[in-house]
């Protein structure tokens, strides 16, 4: 279907709206929030209404009311009225659109982005004002908060005579540009967030590791750009430094990148360093919270981090720090009664953690659980005690984390409760 229609802006406007009901008060809406001159002419009037212009005539409708107007809108709904206008029309040279009946409209409204220098109409000819709405909304999206500023710098630009396409498509790149951390919580698909969902689905481009699970993966469409940075013990792929450098290479470009991460972004997932790069190159940045292992794998193994009468408090930290060192400061802090110690990234790190452990004289009964591939369908739990710990972690699978306290004992009181 070839359309015969010509999208135009008119300057200084001058627009009769006859109506003052529901439909009435959309286009006055519109008219108003684009700083159009109008005037309304109805009986009946919406209360809402009156806040958009203070040109309003309270009466009926005669055809006299149009003086010097060339632009009306009906938005009565009264054939009779339609009628008088389309008559009028004959021998006057008018716009005119009546709502709803597109195949009589001179014109017709587009659904508008909001008023400011940069603003996009989307029209479907009458066919899907709905239609037209939606994607609209999907143009608004992709237009920088800050494009005032932006297009204000380059009307001054254009009026001093200096127009430079191709380093204006490298400033529009750049503003377009964003990237999501992305928190991507266990590995069940079930338990990401909506936001953390719909950004996978609509990214450019996504960076991942090995802990992201296939599940998750699944989710990204064929079309989207996969990029594996998978960072594991004794092996990475891509050091930090490139992992920083293909994010911004990729949202240099325009893209919408999505950064994969497990967990929580900010939960020893490096995504402030990420984030910090980011913003030092002027790239949009927005993390995305997910679900940390360290809170939820205790919750679905059965081990309630802060059950009454088995600890008051806990403590989240990482056995492995920058440049694969080993970390046990913490182990100070399996002394506190009633306090649960969770520990990430400490599997590989068990027989120092035990010797550590035994050095500063922490009890050997000392309750302690590894649980592994939580959320997934292979996860595993493993309960023992200190003493245990080197043999409980033979051949468990990562990811994993420890747990230690007594709120371990807890996880068998339940498990039995849950066969009964």
């Amino acid at each position: 279907m070839k359309n015969k229609t010509l999208p135009i802006l008119l300057k200084n406007q001058k627009i009769l709206l006859i109506g003052g009901g529901n439909v009435a008060l959309q286009k006055a809406e519109v008219l108003s929030n684009n700083n159009i001159d109008f005037r309304i002419i109805s009986k009946e009037l919406n209360k809402n209404i009156l806040k958009t212009t203070d040109n309003i005539e309270k009466k009926n409708f005669k055809l006299k009311d149009i003086k010097d107007y060339k632009i009306i809108i009906d938005a009565t709904g009264n054939k009779k009225v339609t009628n008088k206008l389309l008559k009028y029309k004959k021998t006057n040279d008018i716009l005119l659109n009546v709502v709803d009946v597109p195949n009589i409209c001179d014109f017709y409204f587009m659904a508008l982005t909001k008023n400011r220098p940069l603003q996009i109409a989307v029209s479907s000819n009458g066919a899907s004002p709905t239609a037209a709405k939606y994607f609209r909304d999907q143009c608004e999206d992709m237009i920088p908060k800050d494009i005032t500023n932006y297009m204000e710098l380059k009307q001054k630009e254009r009026d001093n005579g200096l127009i430079n396409v191709e380093a204006t498509k490298k400033e529009l790149k750049k503003s377009t540009a964003k990237v999501y951390l992305v928190g991507c919580g266990l590995g069940d698909v079930e338990l990401l967030t909506i936001k953390a969902y719909k950004i996978i689905l609509d990214s450019d481009v996504v960076l991942y590791d090995h802990l992201i699970s296939d599940e998750i993966m699944a989710l990204v469409p064929k079309k989207t750009k996969k990029i594996y940075v998978g960072k594991q013990k004794d092996y990475h792929s891509k050091s930090q430094e490139e992992i920083n450098s293909l994010i911004i290479k990729y949202a240099k470009k325009g893209l919408k990148v999505a950064r994969l991460k497990s967990g929580d972004p900010f939960v020893f997932g490096r995504g402030a360093e990420e984030l910090v790069e980011l913003l030092k190159v002027g790239i949009q940045t927005e993390v995305i919270a997910g679900i940390s292992s360290s809170i939820s794998a205790p919750l679905l193994a059965d081990i309630p981090i802060t059950a009454r009468d088995y600890a008051v408090g806990f403590s989240v930290v990482s056995a492995h720090l920058k440049g694969n060192s080993v970390y046990l400061d913490w182990i100070d802090i399996l002394k506190k009664k009633n306090h649960t110690v969770v520990v990430l990234m400490g599997l590989s790190r068990v027989s120092e953690i035990v010797k550590e452990a035994n050095r500063i004289g922490i009890s050997k009964k000392k309750p302690c659980a590894i649980i592994s591939n939580a959320s997934r369908q292979n996860q595993k739990v493993i309960r023992g005690t200190i003493q245990d710990l080197e043999t409980m972690a033979l051949g468990v699978e990562r990811p994993a984390i420890l747990v230690f306290g007594d709120v371990v004992k807890l996880n068998k009181k339940l498990r039995n409760l849950r066969d009964v």
